[in-house]
C-alpha cells in the first residue's frame, strides 16, 4: 500500500467496520455471538486465503508462536465486543472497544512501575490520559446503563483490553515482516475454530434465512475489508495522523446508531465519546513520542 494512500484506507477501513457493527446489530435477533464470529472469520478465511493463493503468498510462517497469540487475543475481542454490540447502543459499544489506546497507556504505565521503578519515571500526561479515558467510560456507560446492560458493558470494556494486546502483536508482525494478508488469514482461521466451539458448547445453532445470510455475509465481507486494509496500513508503518483517524469509526457508529436504530443522544454520552477518543488520540500521541515505532491499531 503506498505511503499517500494510508489516510484514505484508514478512514475507509474505520466506515467498514462500522458498518460491520450495523450488520451486527441487525443479525443479533438471528443468531449467537459465536455464529457470528464463526461465519464472519470463515468469509475473511475464504477471500483472503483465494487472494493470497493467487499472489502465490504461502501459508507457513516463521513465528507460529506470535500469530497463535495475537490471534487468540483478537478473537476472544471480538467474541466480546460481538456480545456488547447486541445489547448496548452501536456507538456506546463501538467507543468502549476504541479504549484500547487507553488500556496500551496503561499497560506502559504499569511497566514503568514494575520493572524499573527506581530508574524510570511516570510520564504524568500519560496518567492524565488515563483518567480522562475512564471518566469518558463512566459519561458514556451513565445514561444506558441498566441491570439488563451491565454484562454487555463489561463485554465492550474487556474487548478492549484485549484489543490493545492484540494490536501490540499486529506491531510486533509487521516487524519481523510477516505480510499483512497472512495476519488475516490466521487470524480468520482462529475465529472460525473459536466460534464454533462456542456455539457448540452453548448448543445453539440457529436456522438460515434470506435475510440472515445476507446480514452474515456482509459482516464477513466488511470485516476482512476493513482488517485487511488496517492491518496492512499499519504493518507498514502507520503515523500518529494515520493512527488518530481510527476514532473517525466512533462518529460513524454513532450516526448509525442515531439514524438506523434510534439510539439515545445525552450530552453526557457525548462528552465521554469526546473525552475517550481526546484521550485515545493523546495515548497515541505520547506512545508514539516515547517508542518511535511503536503502532497501535484498531480491530473488530
Amino acid at each position: 500500500m503506498p505511503a499517500l494512500s494510508a489516510p484514505l484506507a484508514m478512514i475507509c477501513s474505520s466506515l467498514l467496520f462500522s458498518l460491520m457493527g450495523v450488520a451486527v446489530k441487525f443479525a443479533t435477533p438471528l443468531y449467537g455471538a459465536g455464529e457470528m464470529v464463526m461465519y464472519r472469520s470463515l468469509v475473511g478465511m475464504a477471500l483472503i486465503g483465494g487472494l493470497m493463493r493467487w499472489r502465490g503468498l504461502p501459508l507457513a510462517t516463521p513465528v507460529p508462536a506470535m500469530h497463535a497469540w495475537r490471534s487468540a487475543t483478537g478473537v476472544a475481542a471480538m467474541l466480546l465486543w460481538f456480545h456488547a454490540l447486541g445489547g448496548l447502543p452501536l456507538a456506546t459499544a463501538t467507543t468502549l472497544n476504541y479504549m484500547s489506546s487507553v488500556w496500551i497507556a496503561l499497560f506502559l504505565i504499569g511497566g514503568a512501575v514494575l520493572v524499573a521503578p527506581a530508574r524510570q519515571a511516570i510520564d504524568g500526561r500519560l496518567v492524565a490520559t488515563v483518567l480522562c479515558g475512564f471518566a469518558g467510560v463512566a459519561l458514556v456507560l451513565r445514561p444506558t446503563m441498566s441491570a439488563e446492560q451491565a454484562p454487555h458493558g463489561l463485554s465492550a470494556l474487556l474487548s478492549g483490553v484485549l484489543a490493545a494486546m492484540a494490536y501490540l502483536q499486529v506491531t510486533a508482525l509487521g516487524r519481523v515482516g510477516e505480510p499483512a494478508l497472512r495476519v488475516v488469514f490466521y487470524f480468520s482461521l482462529v475465529g472460525v475454530l473459536a466460534g464454533a466451539g462456542v456455539t457448540l458448547a452453548g448448543g445453539e445453532w440457529h436456522g438460515h434465512s434470506l435475510r440472515g445470510l445476507a446480514l452474515l455475509g456482509a459482516i464477513g465481507l466488511l470485516a476482512a475489508a476493513g482488517q485487511w486494509m488496517m492491518t496492512r496500513a499499519y504493518s507498514h508503518g502507520g503515523t500518529l495522523g494515520i493512527a488518530a483517524l481510527q476514532y473517525l469509526g466512533v462518529v460513524f457508529a454513532f450516526g448509525f446508531g442515531v439514524w438506523l436504530f434510534d439510539d439515545p443522544v445525552t450530552a453526557g454520552a457525548l462528552l465521554g465519546m469526546v473525552l475517550i477518543v481526546g484521550a485515545g488520540v493523546a495515548a497515541t500521541r505520547l506512545r508514539a513520542k516515547a517508542q518511535p515505532d511503536a503502532v497501535a491499531a484498531p480491530e473488530s
